[in-house]
């Protein structure tokens, strides 16, 4: 599923002249909140619900450059559900080549923003989850 499109300013790099590590990600997490949409995760339940996401593992890949003015495309998937957590992959691309940027794989926890504990994802969350990992875009 495609959860970012961009671009790479001039100030997204640094003194070497391509886009610095800080900015990957930040495009990743934009990638994120998108891929979380997808299956229900939305900004009005983490509120209704007050409910939070919290990254508690994360693996960055650096394949190639990304220099000022190419374009990226981001596309990202569930590798795996559980009851109170989720791990999943995002793949950065140059838009213009296809090559490989980056990778990224991430597992985050579901938590009540109260108590700050891990808690179950809500039925209707499960069932995009469920239909998410059944059938990938």
């Amino acid at each position: 599923m495609i959860t970012y499109k961009g671009c790479i300013y001039p100030w997204h790099c640094d003194h070497v002249g391509h886009m610095n590590v800080m900015w990957y990600v930040g495009k990743f997490d934009e990638a994120t909140w998108n891929l979380f949409a997808g299956f229900g995760l939305t900004p009005s339940y983490l509120r209704r619900e007050n409910r939070g996401m919290v990254a508690v593992e994360q693996h960055l890949t650096y394949k190639r450059e990304l220099l000022a003015g190419d374009i990226i495309e981001v596309s990202s998937r569930v590798l795996e559900a559980r009851d109170k957590s989720i791990k999943f992959a995002h793949e950065m691309r140059n838009g213009e080549t296809g090559e490989v940027a980056a990778l990224c794989e991430l597992t985050g926890i579901h938590l009540d923003r109260a108590t700050r504990k891990a808690v179950s994802f809500a039925p209707e969350v499960r069932a995009g989850l469920d239909r998410l990992i059944a059938s990938p875009p």
